[in-house]
């Protein structure tokens, strides 16, 4: 039977990325998120009273959070809107957001010039071509494997992890691997 008082042997990082990645996302202090095929498998559920229902990863959601703590600003900018994605990202502590917006750029140069950042200091992640721009402008643009062809030809990274079921994780993962927070995060959970 194991001693629950013994001390356990510290974690160490199992996760690599490839140094120019790791390079590319050094300076990243804000990372972009569209939703429906990033945060979500990208399929839209309706109700019979019309209600949109989304679904949403725990590994994404807790990448955001250890993104805010590991002093990176997670940002939303979607072309859609809707209850459950804002009743998300409040229980997940996001604070920047801008919702129902097909013409992005804009959308997160506003979120830019709020926090005093430039886009070298940006990182990107989209599936789509409204997604382009911001991918276009980013320091580290991002897309997962389900991504349209076009925006897969324009990210530095494709996840392993599809859309909605971790791939905003591994963006997340890499940043704050990039921005040496990584093990110090991980190392909280070790006890």
């Amino acid at each position: 039977m194991a001693d629950l008082h013994a001390p356990l042997a510290p974690l160490a990082p199992v996760i690599t990325f490839a140094p120019e990645l790791l390079l590319c996302a050094q300076d990243v202090r804000v990372a972009f998120f569209d939703v429906d095929g990033v945060l979500t498998d990208g399929g839209l559920y309706f109700s019979e009273a019309g209600e949109t229902l989304k679904r949403f990863h725990t590994l994404d959601g807790h990448g955001l959070k250890l993104l805010q703590q590991g002093g990176i600003t997670p940002a939303i900018v979607t072309g859609r809107d809707s209850p459950a994605l804002r009743l998300r990202l409040q229980a997940l502590g996001v604070q920047h957001a801008r919702f129902g917006t097909e013409d992005k750029a804009p959308a997160a140069a506003s979120i830019l010039a709020e926090l005093g950042l430039s886009w070298q200091q940006a990182a990107a992640m989209g599936d789509d071509w409204p997604d382009l721009p911001l991918l276009r402008r980013a320091a580290l643009s991002c897309a997962p494997p389900d991504a349209h062809a076009e925006v897969r030809a324009v990210a530095r990274h494709i996840t392993r992890a599809c859309a909605g079921q971790g791939a905003a994780r591994e963006l997340c993962d890499l940043l704050l691997t990039a921005s040496g927070r990584y093990a110090s995060l991980l190392a909280r959970y070790a006890a």
